[in-house]
């Protein structure tokens, strides 16, 4: 009939076929599930349905993987990046060699260089290619990403700018970028939501915006405070074309300006700011105010007031306040329980 056998900690299935010995990796280090793919082999053997397995390396379902991404995922820029990572360390590994153990020694290498929210993507994309790989008939068997536990990622762990080092590193910055951070720490928005902000959007008079939100693709309602305001006002009076920030040196919107934001972080001596430290400080600054987080849910455009959450603990001052305003000086009577002979 079969039997399996491990190597390292995969199982592997061993039968026959027309007398042909067939051994064939199971993708598992479960021993109950590597009997049900034996006996789905073996099934398919005396029924005369089974097909011979063809090796289909990784990079050629990523060639039909692309396309399906590029017409389905808003990400799929993302995507080509983190298959570059993926396909760097697994090489020209075929998908029914591909087990718990490889991912696992992936998820290890990487973590070296990047977070485990960083890790856990690139895992995501691979397990979600190994669905559709099932789906389009390129593998066979069960999707080895299932039996891979995702890392642990800490979300409550951001960095903010003081105030301080707000001033050193504006101090540090050429106009335009100047105006980019105090406008993305006065509204909260991300990088592509500033860069991609048009005329249209924006309503001085009523001062506010609406601008898309990339993730949802729905609109957001972000009032503006004076320094918002007033950069909106210059910018105004220099438009050029539909964007509100554009690239002096091409007339087009900005695209990345990770370069920029280095050198300015370098000279004013910080580390480990990135656009979205702007975001996390315009909604931590928001909290230490005061601010509700359902408040700050909807100035942020969160989906769910779950996210928001993250930024509860950055406001112990206004928790401390708020103690503080209980009355002073009530007596405090303390009362003492009448002790009851014993009945005689």
């Amino acid at each position: 009939m079969g039997e399996i056998y491990q190597r390292g900690r995969v199982w592997w299935a061993d039968y026959r076929n027309n007398g042909r010995r067939v051994q064939e990796s199971t993708g598992t280090h479960n021993r109950r599930e590597a009997e049900k793919f034996l006996a789905l082999r073996v099934s398919e053997v005396e029924r005369g349905v089974y097909v011979k397995h063809v090796r289909v390396p990784l990079s050629q379902l990523w060639e039909k993987y692309l396309p399906y991404a590029t017409a389905h995922k808003r990400s799929w820029k993302r995507d080509v990046q983190m298959f570059g990572h993926l396909q760097g360390f697994l090489g020209m590994v075929a998908l029914g060699d591909i087990d718990p153990l490889k991912i696992e020694e992936y998820q290890q290498h990487r973590i070296q260089k990047v977070c485990p929210a960083t890790v856990n993507r690139e895992t995501a994309l691979l397990k979600h290619m190994l669905n559709m790989a099932e789906r389009w008939g390129m593998s066979r068997g069960p999707n080895p990403v299932r039996l891979v536990k995702f890392l642990p990622e800490n979300n409550l762990k951001f960095q903010t700018l003081s105030e301080a080092e707000e001033r050193s590193l504006l101090s540090c910055s050429p106009p335009y970028l100047r105006e980019l951070i105090l406008f993305a720490c006065n509204t909260g928005l991300r990088s592509g939501e500033i860069f991609n902000l048009k005329w249209e959007d924006v309503d001085l008079d009523a001062r506010r915006m609406t601008p898309l939100i990339r993730k949802t693709r729905k609109p957001l309602e972000v009032p503006l405070n004076n320094t918002a305001h007033d950069i909106l006002v210059s910018r105004d009076a220099v438009k050029h074309g539909p964007y509100v920030f554009y690239n002096p040196a091409t007339g087009d919107r900005f695209y990345d300006l990770k370069l920029g934001l280095k050198g300015a972080l370098q000279r004013a001596g910080l580390s480990g700011v990135t656009w979205h430290t702007f975001r996390h400080t315009f909604a931590s600054r928001l909290t230490r105010k005061g601010v509700d987080l359902v408040t700050v849910k909807e100035l942020l455009g969160h989906s769910t007031v779950t996210v928001t959450m993250r930024y509860a603990h950055s406001n112990h001052d206004t928790k401390l306040r708020a103690v503080s305003r209980l009355k002073r000086g009530d007596k405090v009577v303390t009362v003492t329980p009448r002790k009851w002979k014993k009945a005689s």
